[in-house]
């Protein structure tokens, strides 16, 4: 069987940490990209690690130039890169056009620029899959995040709009939508007792999920286990939209 090559965008904490360390598990060869040049290489393995600004055209492009020429045409890529803006980023008119700027470049145009760059491998060989990290943002808006909510309801579009244009392609592409996860981003929340229970009182579950539960949702996906499916936004919040 031949290895897979996949890279993981924000792969050096939170999910993207997690995802590359269950995909290792199955055998793939991993290819991080991080802003943390650092921990991209430790969480690269036997695969590799490259300091890459998503929203960053140049930065892409040397990226995707680095991997092909180590690893090879990457089979599947995991779009995880992104960011939720500064604590200034809350209402709309209260939302810094820099932080709006910012959010929409790392997580609406860095997906644009790695899937592209992806793509120009994958057709030619008819063959791959890019995962999107979503949000249930992009499903029901969160209060007081505006512009994330907003840039996360674009991916899930592109990646919709990715898999009707490339399915003829031998393409496919989906999105994960995980509710509230215990990551780096998030902690700052999740270590206050007050905010936690309010988060953890409209989940279901009564409790948020950890990264390696994400994690293994992107797995499942990069396996090609669920082949037929293209085009679908998994949502793994523990019951949270589902009422």
């Amino acid at each position: 069987m031949t290895t897979r090559v996949v890279v993981v965008t924000g792969g050096g904490s939170g999910i993207g940490r997690a995802t590359c360390r269950r995909l290792q598990e199955d055998g793939a060869l991993v290819a991080v990209l991080d802003v943390d040049g650092e921990s991209a290489l430790d969480a690269a393995g036997d695969g590799i690690g490259i300091a890459t600004d998503v929203s960053s055209p140049k930065a892409v492009e040397s990226a995707f130039a680095q991997i092909h020429r180590a690893l090879g045409p990457p089979d599947v890529l995991v779009a995880n890169a992104g960011i939720t803006g500064s604590a200034a980023a809350r209402r709309l008119h209260e939302t810094p056009l820099e932080d709006w700027d910012r959010v929409m470049a790392v997580n609406v145009r860095g997906l644009y620029l790695c899937a592209r760059a992806a793509l120009q491998s994958m057709l030619p060989r008819r063959s791959g899959h890019i995962i999107t990290v979503a949000s249930v943002a992009a499903l029901i808006p969160f209060p007081g995040r505006a512009a994330y909510s907003a840039s996360k309801g674009a991916a899930l579009a592109l990646a919709k709009s990715i898999a009707l244009d490339y399915a003829g392609d031998g393409i496919r592409s989906n999105a994960v939508c995980p509710g509230m996860v215990e990551t780096p981003m998030t902690q700052w929340r999740l270590d206050q007792p007050d905010l936690r229970a309010a988060v953890e009182q409209r989940i279901p579950m009564g409790r948020v999920a950890t990264a390696i539960e994400i994690a293994d949702a992107i797995a499942l996906l990069a396996s090609d286990r669920l082949g037929y499916m293209t085009g679908h936004g998994l949502v793994l919040d523990g019951g949270w939209t589902a009422g």
